[in-house]
């Protein structure tokens, strides 16, 4: 069985989650907490970060990146990168945007403020950085209105990695309550879409002990 070591708040986690149900690849998950610097976990993955994949065929692969482009090479279900150099330009492209721009100006920032400083009591969540990306994710939605009033999906025509990178972000500020659906109509019927297909469902039945999600997060329908 392959095995994906995954954290339920690490977006780059949760995109290789899907990524691996839409490819109809089974798995079993392994929760890794990447702050203890367990010595097993970083004998796998010196840079100590989920996800890492371990493959049935002993194969190892750490980093969400790493890991999609494994699939692509390996997998001969639709492609989630795009068929053309163009399509597979712009996928990656997004991919980038909601990796880095995206991580860094909202998911990190909320992730450390709302759940590391309160389970590993890092002190009082700063009301400012969070202000900040409540700021931020709006110029990020009206983004994605933006995409998807142009295109089927965001990258283009097709589902793609485009699409699991954005929704893995946000799903996980979503669990908080974070997520201002209700002024971006365009973005939430995007994500609805996402919501319903059979493998982003899973990541909807997470639950933290101590911290549950917002009322309307396992609901396909908001």
């Amino acid at each position: 069985m392959n095995k994906l070591y995954h954290y339920w708040f690490s977006p780059f986690s949760r995109a290789i989650r899907v990524a691996l149900a839409e490819k109809a690849i089974e798995f079993e998950l392994v929760l890794e907490m990447p702050w203890t610097r367990r010595r097993d976990f970083l004998a796998l993955n010196p840079a100590g970060t989920v996800p890492v994949l371990l493959c049935e065929d002993e194969v190892k692969l750490c980093g969400s990146y790493a890991i999609q482009e494994y699939l692509q090479d390996t997998q001969t279900t639709e492609s989630l990168l795009g068929d053309t150099p163009a399509e597979r330009a712009e996928t990656r492209r997004l991919i980038e945007w909601f990796d880095i721009k995206f991580y860094t100006e909202v998911t990190d920032i909320l992730i450390i403020e709302k759940v590391m400083k309160r389970f590993l009591k890092l002190g009082v969540p700063e009301a400012a950085n969070i202000r900040c990306a409540g700021i931020n994710i709006k110029q990020h939605l009206k983004y994605i209105e933006y995409l998807a009033e142009r295109r089927n999906w965001l990258a283009g025509d097709r589902f793609s990695y485009a699409d699991i990178a954005a929704a893995s972000h946000l799903s996980c500020i979503d669990y908080l309550g974070d997520v201002p659906w209700e002024d971006f109509q365009g973005a939430k019927d995007w994500y609805a879409r996402i919501k319903s297909r059979p493998s982003f469902q899973p990541l909807l039945k997470d639950l933290i002990a101590g911290l549950p999600p917002v009322s309307h997060y396992k609901n396909l329908d908001f």
